[in-house]
């Protein structure tokens, strides 16, 4: 039996952050309905056409769901939306603020009606506050949560180059509500659940933000180096390419001098025999440490480095993470059905010995609409007027 066997998860949910919080839920067995406008349904379906038609973000977040189509300006819809939640255990949405409480659907409405019910709201900026209103997509908070202010050069501040902030904020409503099932398997009681995606972000600024909280200055933007530890990042090898490296200790240090630089005496200069002080000497150290990588190629470095138990790595394309020889020896990869045809998708990265993973096919907008509405006492020919794609176009 897996995990959340036997939970229902209605949600009403767009973009990223609760898509990809939902589908973890199924991947352990929920079932999940998902509620989508007819039509268009989730506007991330559009984001792009490159999956053999489908939006890579869609692709990625949305397997092993059921979708339903409903107009929900029409009270007939609410009406099939409530009968759904009466049945449900898990209730999360990701609208604009208000949005749902204008529906009919608030989080004390529904408390009082149905005390079992798990309801998780996420927004960019939380339930009440000055910032409540204000627009938030994943740029915006990364700059908000101070992230750009850290990331990139020191010339040009950077986003990361994936949806982080959605990201944080859809794990911390997966283990939110993992965590609220527990609860209620003891005291049967629900409970109402707010994420903000900049308070999920913000968590995940831990390092820098208790170093700029505590320390004199802020960490300083270092490309794909570190602020705070030396050596670390990339450094040029004779065949052009970078080798990526990081020291993490005095005796590391000390290993890396004798059996990679062959220079011994380099880890017992007085400039370089701490981290504090290779930082501020860390122009002087990459000379050093790139006149001795100029001599070798990047696989010969690595070699080295491995050798010395030094940490390392490849810089990867994205193509190459596809071939990366680790995935293929653990067996990562496997397959979900589509509209498109069957798509390769990573297996989950939690593995455990009692509990495979579901991995069932993607769907299409509204593609368990009549099925759904059979299961839940409505008859699906008197419900065209705000399930179809005609009544999207009206």
């Amino acid at each position: 039996m897996l995990p959340l066997e036997g939970i229902t998860v209605v949600s009403l949910e767009q973009a990223v952050a609760a898509p990809f919080a939902t589908r973890q839920l199924a991947d352990l067995g929920a079932r999940v309905i998902k509620v989508e406008r007819p039509g268009p349904g989730d506007f991330a379906r559009g984001y792009d056409q490159t999956v053999k038609g489908m939006s890579s973000h869609f692709v990625w977040a949305n397997r092993s769901k059921e979708s339903i189509a409903l107009d929900l300006k029409h009270e007939e819809a609410k009406k099939v939306l409530e009968e759904l939640l009466s049945k449900a255990d898990v209730f999360i949405h990701n609208l604009a603020p208000g949005a749902v409480d204008r529906l009919g659907f608030s989080a004390a409405e529904l408390k009082e009606k149905y005390p079992q019910l798990i309801i998780c709201s996420i927004s960019g900026y939380g339930t009440f506050g000055p910032y409540t209103n204000k627009k938030a997509y994943d740029l915006l908070i990364q700059c908000e949560a101070g992230l750009v202010s850290v990331t990139g050069t020191e010339d040009t501040p950077s986003k990361a180059g994936i949806s982080i902030a959605d990201i944080a904020a859809g794990m911390y409503t997966y283990t939110g509500v993992l965590t609220a099932l527990i609860a209620r398997s003891k005291t049967g009681k629900g409970a109402v659940i707010e994420v903000s995606m900049l308070e999920a972000l913000a968590e995940w600024m831990g390092f820098p933000l208790y170093y700029s909280a505590y320390g004199e200055q802020e960490p300083k933007r270092t490309g794909a180096s570190h602020a705070t530890i030396y050596p670390y990042g990339p450094f040029k090898a004779g065949d052009g390419k970078f080798v990526f490296m990081g020291i993490q200790n005095e005796r590391e240090w000390v290993r890396f001098c004798k059996e990679v630089l062959k220079k011994p005496e380099v880890a017992a200069d007085g400039r370089f025999d701490n981290n504090s002080k290779r930082v501020v000497n860390k122009e002087a150290l990459k000379e050093i440490i790139e006149d001795v990588f100029q001599q070798s190629e990047s696989l010969q470095i690595i070699e080295l480095l491995e050798s010395a138990k030094i940490a390392n790595a490849r810089l990867n394309t994205l193509k190459e993470l596809v071939d990366h020889p680790q995935l293929e020896a653990r067996n990562r990869w496997s397959e979900v059905d589509s509209p498109v045809g069957p798509l390769k998708a990573l297996i989950p990265p939690v593995t455990s010995d009692e509990i495979s993973s579901v991995m069932k096919p993607i769907p299409e907008v509204g593609q368990h609409t009549a099925a759904i509405l059979k299961e839940f006492g409505f008859d699906p020919d008197k419900m065209q007027s705000f399930t179809s794609i005609d009544a999207a176009e009206n």
